[in-house]
């Protein structure tokens, strides 16, 4: 059985087509949130004597483990409706969890790079993970695609608090 074209519809909305695609996820997000312990480890004292800095870390750690919640829930072979549905569960979980400790703008930081690094990557992975489960639910609004640009950004975002966690942490 040879693997579906793209210009297929409906291998957007096929669990299976996405499993390749599942399993790089989520090896990818899990050896990068174990990265972000290591950072941690390295400037504890630092992160956990401001709020702020406690907040970036809970929001990165969010952001590089919600890959591998997504990339597991995809390959569990359970139908495209039951799929639909734990996606809507996890993209409610997550956007309420991240809602709650998205780090708030600081005055060195300017408003327009606070909202690209901080509050971009989150409505994205929500956005993309809710709109990835309604077009399972529904047939249709492009199925599983909206899962990628949703990783996409998960990670970069949580690259981007790894990196202000391990670097600009000591500026």
């Amino acid at each position: 059985m040879s693997d579906p074209p793209v210009s297929d519809p409906s291998a957007f909305a096929d669990p299976a087509a996405w499993s390749d695609f599942a399993v790089a996820t989520a090896g990818a997000a899990a050896a990068l949130a174990g990265l972000l312990f290591v950072a941690l480890s390295i400037n504890i004292s630092a992160v956990v004597g401001s709020p702020h800095t406690t907040a970036r870390a809970a929001s990165a750690l969010v952001l590089l483990a919600t890959p591998v919640f997504l990339a597991l829930a995809v390959l569990v072979p359970w139908g495209a409706t039951v799929l639909g549905v734990v996606l809507v569960v996890l993209a409610v979980g997550v956007g309420a969890g991240l809602a709650v400790m998205l780090p708030r703008p600081i005055p060195e930081v300017p408003l327009a790079a606070w909202l690209l690094a901080t509050v971009l990557p989150p409505l994205v992975l929500v956005a993309g993970t809710l709109l990835a489960g309604v077009g399972l639910l529904v047939g249709g609004l492009g199925g599983l695609v909206w899962l990628a640009p949703a990783i996409g950004f998960a990670l970069g975002g949580g690259l981007v608090g790894a990196w202000v966690l391990l670097v600009e942490i000591l500026r």
